[in-house]
């Protein structure tokens, strides 16, 4: 396990690994075994640039190269699957995901080993995997905030408290995805009306909710 690492990069995810990495007793500080680096993507190589040569190098990008931190070769990425906000603390780690890129069995192992002190649960990626993880993981975050803001539009325009969609959204995610409602019954009168309640109402939202319902098909 890495005693010391030097953070570069204090935004939301910088700075939840930093609280984390003192939690667990691990030295944060510049002269350290490990360079890890926080900041944005098209930062990286840069950053990894003025790194002198010496210490292990790593980023927390999901979309980025491992080619990136050249021209370091002890070096890993380090991905921590989830969403960060600075109003919470190192406990958004808890139980997430990482995606651990590497090039080598030392640094597959400093990968894995970092993250259980973060307290993530690591697995192995390609690097040449990223482009289709990192959508996946947009798909997954991202548009769900797309889909709330669609669904609380129209339930104001329904006079309806938006507020009440998000114990919709959470037991849906708790019931496994199962999905329900006209489409899983093959009730495509109620989608049609579906359709022209919102070609009436917020008609912005008519191309998305249309391409949704074809792709949400059994």
């Amino acid at each position: 396990m890495f005693e010391s690492v030097h953070v570069r990069g204090r935004g939301r995810v910088g700075s939840a690994i930093i609280a984390r990495l003192s939690e667990r007793g691990v030295s944060v500080r510049e002269d350290a075994e490990l360079v890890l680096l926080c900041v944005p993507d098209d930062a990286i190589a840069d950053v990894a640039r003025e790194v002198a040569p010496g210490p292990w190098v790593a980023h927390v990008s999901g979309a980025t190269s491992l080619h990136a931190l050249a021209p370091h070769t002890r070096r890993f990425g380090l991905h921590p699957l989830q969403t960060f906000t600075r109003s919470r603390g190192p406990e958004q780690l808890d139980g997430a995901w990482a995606a651990v890129t590497a090039e080598t069995a030392a640094a597959r192992a400093h990968g894995h080993e970092l993250a259980a002190t973060l307290g993530l649960r690591p697995f192995d990626l390609d690097d040449d995997a990223r482009p289709a993880y990192h959508a996946g993981a947009a798909i997954a975050s991202n548009y769900l905030v797309t889909l709330h803001r669609a669904a609380s539009r129209l339930f104001e325009v329904a006079g309806a408290p938006p507020a009440a969609l998000v114990p919709l959204m959470t037991r849906t995610i708790e019931n496994g995805f199962e999905l329900t409602g006209p489409i899983a019954r093959g009730d495509w009168k109620t989608v049609d009306a579906h359709v022209r309640a919102i070609h009436e109402k917020a008609p912005e939202l008519e191309p998305m909710y249309v391409a949704l319902a074809e792709a949400t098909r059994p």
